[in-house]
């Protein structure tokens, strides 16, 4: 009787068979020492290619808004706050409000010059604007602030 016959014809190797408990083994199929060093690294890199593949988007950065200066102001924060708003003056630097309000940053900073140079362009600014386009607490804070920043007000008498 003959072997039955198999669509198998890679070699097999040596020394396997059927006399070893089991079918023949293919060569090339792994057994080989270089082939199995190569798998940790091959499932490495399918494990990195699943991981980049999977990986979330960073959410859009929400937009600069006017009255960012002064969201959740924190004392042991300020120089935080303060390049914060710097960026919010940048981004609007005809509107008087972000310098108002960075005029209050600079101030709990103990940096009164720098207060005061926000409040002096901040009346600037507020001066080019019609009277109705001016909100009644910022021309009221400009006011009181601007009055603060007189030479005569920093002098006790």
């Amino acid at each position: 009787m003959e072997p039955p016959a198999t669509n198998d014809s890679a070699p097999t190797e040596p020394g396997s068979g059927s006399a070893g408990g089991g079918p023949p083994r293919r060569k090339g199929t792994g057994n080989h020492p270089r082939a199995r060093s190569l798998r940790p690294l091959a499932l490495a890199l399918a494990l990195s290619l699943l991981a980049g593949a999977c990986a979330e988007e960073p959410l859009p950065r929400r937009a600069i808004r006017r009255d960012d200066c002064l969201r959740n102001v924190r004392l042991d924060r300020l120089s935080e706050q303060l390049k914060l708003c710097n960026g919010v003056v940048e981004a609007f630097p005809e509107d008087p409000g972000p310098r108002n309000d960075r005029y209050l940053l600079h101030s709990l900073a103990g940096n009164d010059p720098a207060a005061c140079e926000d409040m002096r362009a901040a009346v600037n600014l507020a001066a080019r604007l019609p009277a109705k386009r001016l909100d009644p607490q910022l021309r009221n804070d400009l006011k009181v602030r601007q009055e603060l920043c007189q030479p005569s007000a920093a002098a006790p008498s």
